[in-house]
C-alpha cells in the first residue's frame, strides 16, 4: 500500500482543480454558489434551520437545530466529506452571518508572544499558507452506541468528516510575534460566538486549552474543502488542531493565548472530561482531547433491506487518531475471523483518514460486519470503550459493527 500522501499544497489545488481532484478519488465540494443557495428539502424531510439549508437535506440525520448528523451510506467511497453533509454541532447558536461579509477583517488576539498583536485575517494570510487533511469528529460520536445512554445527542458514527483545510500554521505566527512568551503549557483558544446576557461569561463561553504541543500541527484556517470556510462551520476563522476532537477545534476564534494553565470556562474546567458514570466533570478527570484509533463500515448500509447473494463490496473509513493508519481488518462474523481489507483512494497524511475496501462473496444468511483499524505503532483499535458519563470519544469496533441480512 502507498505512504506517500499526494501533494495539497494550495498552489497544486487551484493549479490542478477539480478535475484532479475526481482523479485523486476526492468527492466534489459544494461551491461557493450552492452554499448562498438553500437546497430542495426532499419529501417527508424536516427542513433544515436557515444558517445550513444550504446543506443536502436528504443526506443528514437533524436531531435539533445545531446538532446534525450525516447518514453513515452518505459518506460515499471518497476520502473527503463535501461541505453539503459535512455533520454541524455548535455549543452556541452561531453568530450573526455579516461577521463573513468581510473575511479579511475579522481580527485575532494572540496573546502569550513576546509581541502580542490583534492580527485580520488579512494580515494572517500575508504571513503564509498551508494546507492540510484532518479528520472533524464531535466529542460525542459514537455516543449512541454506549449502553449506559449517557445523556446527549445519540449520535452514530455521523458527527464526523475528513476535511480539506487551508490557512497559516499557528507555528509560524508564533515565530512572527517574536516566539513564545515564558511559561507557556496551553495553547487556549477562544470562539467569538455572541453570548447570553446575563449569565457569567465563563459559564457558556466556547474557550478551550490544549496541550502546547499541538501548536507544532496547528492551523488558523480560512478555507475549507476549496472555499472560503462557511459560516456554519466556523468563518471566517477557525482554530484546527489536528489529531483532536472537534470542541478543540475553535469556531470564529478570536483569541488564541499561550497560557501557564487550563482555561477556567466551564467548558474546560467541568465540561468535556472523561468522568465515570453518574459523576459530574472536575478538572481532575481526563479532558476530552486527542482521538482513539477508530474505523467503522459504511456499506453495505443496511437500511437498503436483505442483501442480494453473491459478490458484496464492505467498505468504509478508518482513521489513525493521532497516528497514520498502518492497515484494515474486516470480519463478517462479528470479530471471529478477521480478514485485512485494501486501503484506496489517496493517503492525504496522518491526520486524514482512509478508505477501505473488502470484496466476499456471502450466501443467504445473516452476517456481522465489523472493521478494525491498526495505526503505525502497530496499536489497534479497542474492542470496547469504557463508559463514561459524558458518552465521549465511544471507538470500540464491536459498538459500531453491523448485522445484515443475505436473502
Amino acid at each position: 500500500m502507498s505512504t506517500s500522501p499526494i501533494n495539497l499544497t494550495r498552489r497544486h489545488l487551484l493549479a490542478t482543480g477539480a478535475g484532479a481532484l475526481a482523479t485523486a478519488g476526492l468527492a466534489p465540494v459544494t461551491t461557493q454558489a450552492q452554499a448562498q443557495t438553500p437546497a430542495a428539502t426532499p419529501p417527508g424531510a424536516k427542513p433544515l434551520p436557515a444558517y445550513v439549508s444550504w446543506k443536502n437535506a436528504e443526506l443528514l440525520i437533524q436531531h435539533t437545530a445545531t446538532t446534525i448528523e450525516t447518514k453513515r451510506s452518505a459518506f460515499g467511497t471518497s476520502v473527503i466529506t463535501p461541505n453539503d453533509r459535512l455533520y454541524i454541532r455548535n455549543n452556541l447558536p452561531a453568530p450573526d452571518v455579516a461577521i463573513v461579509a468581510d473575511r479579511d477583517a475579522w481580527a485575532l488576539a494572540v496573546e502569550g508572544v513576546r509581541g502580542p498583536r490583534i492580527l485580520t485575517v488579512a494580515e494572517l494570510k500575508a504571513m503564509g499558507i498551508e494546507t492540510m487533511a484532518t479528520v472533524l469528529q464531535c466529542s460525542g460520536n459514537g455516543r449512541g452506541y454506549f449502553a449506559g445512554k449517557p445523556s446527549g445527542t445519540k449520535w452514530q458514527v455521523g458527527a464526523a468528516g475528513c476535511v480539506i483545510w487551508s490557512g497559516v500554521p499557528v507555528r509560524t505566527v508564533v515565530a512572527a510575534l517574536g516566539g513564545l512568551a515564558d511559561g507557556a503549557r496551553f495553547m487556549t483558544g477562544t470562539g467569538g460566538e455572541k453570548l447570553p446576557d446575563g449569565l457569567d461569561p465563563k459559564s457558556v463561553m466556547v474557550e478551550r486549552s490544549v496541550p502546547l504541543k499541538t501548536m507544532e500541527d496547528a492551523l488558523l484556517a480560512w478555507e475549507m474543502n476549496g472555499e472560503p470556510l462557511p459560516h456554519a462551520h466556523g468563518g471566517p476563522l477557525r482554530l484546527i488542531v489536528p489529531g483532536y476532537s472537534g470542541v478543540n477545534n475553535i469556531k470564529y476564534v478570536k483569541r488564541l493565548a499561550f497560557t501557564a494553565q487550563e482555561t477556567d470556562a466551564a467548558i474546560q474546567k467541568t465540561g468535556y472530561r472523561m468522568s465515570p458514570p453518574g459523576q459530574k466533570g472536575e478538572p481532575s478527570h481526563p479532558a476530552v482531547w486527542e482521538m482513539d484509533a477508530k474505523s467503522w463500515i459504511n456499506g453495505p448500509a443496511p437500511e437498503a433491506g436483505p442483501l442480494k447473494a453473491g459478490w458484496v463490496q464492505i467498505h468504509g473509513v478508518a482513521m489513525g487518531g493521532m497516528q497514520a493508519v498502518r492497515r484494515v481488518d474486516v470480519s463478517t462474523d462479528g470479530g471471529q475471523t478477521w480478514r485485512e481489507a485494501r486501503l484506496v483512494g489517496p493517503d492525504l497524511g496522518r491526520f486524514a483518514w482512509r478508505q477501505f475496501v473488502l470484496p466476499v462473496k456471502l450466501e443467504p444468511g445473516n452476517y456481522v460486519l465489523a472493521s478494525r483499524v491498526q495505526d503505525v505503532k502497530f496499536s489497534w483499535q479497542a474492542e470496547t470503550t469504557p463508559e463514561n458519563a459524558g458518552g465521549y470519544l465511544n471507538s470500540g469496533w464491536r459498538a459500531h459493527a453491523l448485522p445484515v441480512t443475505v436473502a
